[in-house]
């Protein structure tokens, strides 16, 4: 049985314990606020972008784009977007998850032939993914992207993955990362980067629509020109809601954690109240007994 000494110890870590994981929410939750409104700028422009797109495809010129080339697949690359530190709940284990069932559908959808370079983006996603080499499955250990990665490295990746794309060494581009809903909903979520597909990129009620546009310069310079600027748009809003609900993870978890932290301390200290009320009983008997014998 614990001592009083010992429960007042345990008490003071578990204050201290209390008082951390109230500060790393708040710390969680202003960085989640910021990521938040990063994605919430970023929407305008990747819209106005799909916006000038579907001006061109609604139009009568022919549009045409090497990102949108659709070939016969022998290798697919997969974007992993996870976390650079921890304490963030099951975050990235639900991210290595959805990256598993991927896997198994790839393999299911194009059998044994095809081989696959995972691209991890975060210390956390690098641990989990570097489990995963096998013959078919390269995983890229010097990915140059990390959760804090500026705009500029951001830029620099993407010019990387599109030209990786359009030398043929990679036929599908794929993205794992989590889609940022609200701060208590984020979902794992599979998104094809590469080729993509401009027809689905035209608002709604916009695809039978032929118009008479007229274009300076030409409609295929401009969609050659709007096409790299919306692969980037996207590429950010990953990170971006990647960003956002890491922290929102974390937020949860840190008010788990701090929730538990307040039940244990209400458990000890019901405990220390109890065992010093013994101790203060046996005290007085011990006194009571004394005054007898005398």
């Amino acid at each position: 049985m614990a001592t009083l000494r010992e429960l007042k110890g345990r008490i003071g870590s578990v204050k201290s314990s209390e008082k951390i994981t109230g500060a790393m929410k708040m710390i969680s939750s202003a960085k989640m606020r910021k990521a938040e409104g990063a994605l919430r700028r970023l929407v305008p422009y990747r819209n106005q972008v799909q916006t000038i797109i579907g001006h061109l495809l609604s139009s009568d010129a022919q549009c045409v784009s090497p990102l949108a080339e659709k070939r016969e697949v022998s290798n697919v690359a997969l974007l992993v977007f996870g976390s650079d530190d921890g304490l963030c709940g099951a975050y990235n284990a639900q991210i290595f998850k959805t990256l598993l069932s991927t896997l198994n559908g790839l393999h299911a959808q194009y059998g044994e032939g095809v081989h696959y370079t995972v691209f991890p983006i975060g210390k956390k996603a690098h641990l989990v993914t570097s489990k995963l080499a096998s013959d078919t499955i390269s995983v890229v250990h010097d990915c140059p992207l990390n959760t804090r990665s500026s705009l500029s490295d951001i830029k620099q990746f993407t010019e990387f993955v599109k030209a990786e794309f359009t030398g043929c060494k990679f036929d599908r581009v794929l993205s794992v990362y989590t889609h940022f809903k609200s701060m208590s909903r984020q979902v794992p979520t599979v998104e094809e980067l590469l080729p993509l597909e401009p027809q689905k990129l035209l608002p709604e009620g916009q695809a039978e629509a032929n118009k008479p546009y007229l274009f300076e310069p030409d409609a295929a310079s401009i969609f050659n020109t709007v096409l790299p600027l919306y692969v980037l748009s996207v590429m950010q809003q990953y990170f971006a809601e990647n960003s956002a609900s890491e922290q929102a993870a974390r937020v949860i978890a840190m008010q788990s954690a701090n929730d538990n932290a307040k039940k244990l301390l209400e458990e000890l200290q019901l405990e220390y109240n109890k065992l010093r009320q013994q101790s203060i009983t046996t005290e007085l008997l011990d006194i009571l007994g004394g005054q007898k014998r005398d």
